[in-house]
């Protein structure tokens, strides 16, 4: 999720957005008042013999939902307008013992929360009656994460970006998380993957409203949550960024000190949050993605979006040294534009060497390599990643880290500076709630497979 600026940008949308509403809470126990409903989201599997459908389902993050007592069936809060109520929850994992998480009905998904599906398609409102953005996961089973293992594969999906204008993003992110929600790991979470349940990602946050097991009943917690984190997608109808988050450590895990890298302490953290990412526009290709049609890829329109995982001796056990994308507009298949920099235009993909080339031209550090590379990017999309949604604003540095100038005060002419056309005033959330009342993001038509099986031009 994520450039120079991901951690704090991170940081801003879980308190921004999860704690907006005192009533949104997180709880270990399942609910019972309200019978979950998963709005259904079906994929396809894809090879050289064709694609297959797969019965798969949206779940919403718990974040979003009430809290209420287990004593008396919902009757009372576990949330007041001070923060968790005391008596119920003195610390988190009393919290979660006598606390219970809503399920949510399918009308709850399509009016509160603006998330509603229509066969293949998934649409995220950002402005809806208690929340002001939206984020969740694709599940396998009611109870069970679907996982994905991606090296030798591609990824692919419909986007429509023309609702999402300046200072927004949607994405579409793997995540090392847990298959059961973490319910196995700590038992204390009774609800886990059914309940939208054991988010991470490689910022390590603090935040979170649950961690193992736990309600973050301090909202900033000395323990920080990691793990590996692909940004597949994400964009507005301005600019658009794909990014690598590799971390030194395997799956769910949980950080202190040093290792979260808060700080000054970024850079000796167990995952890279800056990342390696490629923005057309940051890679001075300023005609290449936007909303008219001067651009290659013109936003106001559908397209498709296409991720390759290449290995090196193209088999599915071999070191991932590749992430290409590929887009495909009106039946026309176009290829990533090149970086239009003195002596890098040989690279138009993720790869170890254009991390250390970009990196080295603009005179930053190549964290990157540092916690291990594509590599170690391949052996967490080997060991199987989890499906993530999100549409957000940034209530700290406007989103202008994936389509402005960044930082602010940055001379424009140096390379890197700028990762989109919108200006500096641009992104402001409550500006775009009051002016952009229809913002929104559809993504439909999701496939996996076989490099080459899941789109034609």
């Amino acid at each position: 999720m994520y450039g120079a600026m991901r951690t704090d940008s991170a940081m801003i949308r879980a308190i921004g957005l999860i704690y907006v509403f005192a009533g949104i809470g997180f709880a270990q126990q399942p609910g019972t008042i309200v019978q979950e409903f998963h709005p259904p989201l079906p994929i396809q599997v894809c090879d050289a013999a064709g694609c297959q459908t797969e019965a798969t389902s949206f779940v919403m993050d718990a974040s979003r939902r009430w809290l209420y007592s287990v004593a008396d069936n919902g009757q009372t809060s576990c949330l007041t307008g001070d923060g968790y109520d005391p008596i119920l929850c003195p610390d988190g994992l009393t919290c979660a013992q006598n606390c219970a998480v809503a399920g949510v009905t399918q009308e709850q998904y399509d009016v509160t929360y603006g998330t509603t599906t229509d066969g293949n398609s998934i649409t995220f409102r950002f402005a809806t009656e208690s929340t002001v953005g939206e984020n969740g996961y694709l599940l396998a089973t009611e109870d069970k994460y679907k996982m994905f293992r991606m090296k030798n594969r591609e990824f692919t999906f419909d986007v429509d970006t023309s609702l999402l204008p300046c200072g927004m993003n949607g994405g579409v992110f793997f995540a090392e998380m847990e298959e059961d929600g973490g319910m196995a790991s700590f038992p204390s979470n009774k609800a886990g993957a059914k309940y939208g349940i054991g988010t991470c990602d490689g910022q390590c946050k603090h935040d979170l409203s649950y961690y193992a097991g736990k309600v973050n009943v301090e909202r900033y917690t000395e323990e920080g949550v990691c793990c590996f984190e692909f940004d597949l997608w994400e964009a507005n109808s301005w600019a658009n960024a794909y990014t690598t988050h590799g971390c030194t450590i395997d799956g769910y895990y949980l950080c202190t000190g040093t290792e979260c890298g808060d700080g000054g302490d970024r850079y000796s953290g167990v995952c890279d949050k800056d990342g390696c990412g490629y923005n057309n526009f940051k890679l001075n290709q300023h005609f290449f993605y936007g909303a008219n049609d001067s651009y290659v890829i013109d936003t106001r329109r559908p397209f498709t979006v296409v991720t390759q995982f290449v290995t090196a001796d193209g088999s599915d056990t071999g070191d991932l040294i590749d992430i290409r994308r590929i887009y495909v507009q009106d039946e026309v298949v176009i290829e990533n534009s090149y970086v239009n920099y003195p002596g890098l235009e040989s690279h138009n993909s993720i790869s170890d060497g254009f991390c250390a080339d970009f990196t080295s031209y603009i005179g930053a550090g190549n964290y990157a390599a540092t916690v291990g590379g594509l590599k170690t990017i391949g052996e967490a999309l080997d060991r199987g990643v989890v499906l993530v949604f999100a549409l957000w604003a940034d209530y700290g540095s406007y989103m202008l880290w994936l389509d402005g100038l960044f930082p602010p005060d940055a001379d424009p002419s140096s390379p890197g500076a700028l990762n989109g056309p919108c200006p500096a005033d641009s992104g402001r959330p409550d500006d775009i709630i009051a002016n952009y009342p229809d913002t929104a993001m559809t993504i439909s038509n999701i496939k996996y497979g076989t490099l080459g099986s899941t789109y034609s031009g």
